[in-house]
């Protein structure tokens, strides 16, 4: 929004820049996605987790956990392994 009279950007009556309405819109957005990916994820990671058992596997591989902090670990940097964790967590339930 602008000023007619002075051509200055305006700003809402909470007095917050117009842009940050539309990024936390953006934000709630990927937050749907993550949230649904989240639960996608985990319903895999637990549907595999009891075929490895009904097969007569373990329930965790290790060197499988393991790709994955390494894999989030890189891309995010330290706080990817706290994440990796809760994702694998989510995914096998409590140990």
């Amino acid at each position: 929004m602008v000023d007619e009279t002075t051509g200055t950007p305006t700003r809402p009556a909470d007095g917050r820049p117009p842009e940050i309405s539309s990024m936390r819109r953006r934000i709630d957005e990927i937050d749907a996605t993550i949230i649904g990916l989240w639960q996608e994820r985990a319903g895999l990671s637990r549907q595999i987790g009891r075929m490895r058992l009904a097969s007569g596997g373990t329930r965790l591989v290790l060197s499988r956990e393991q790709e994955i902090l390494a894999r989030f670990r890189a891309g995010i940097g330290d706080e990817g392994t706290q994440l990796a964790l809760l994702v694998l967590r989510a995914g096998r339930g409590p140990l």
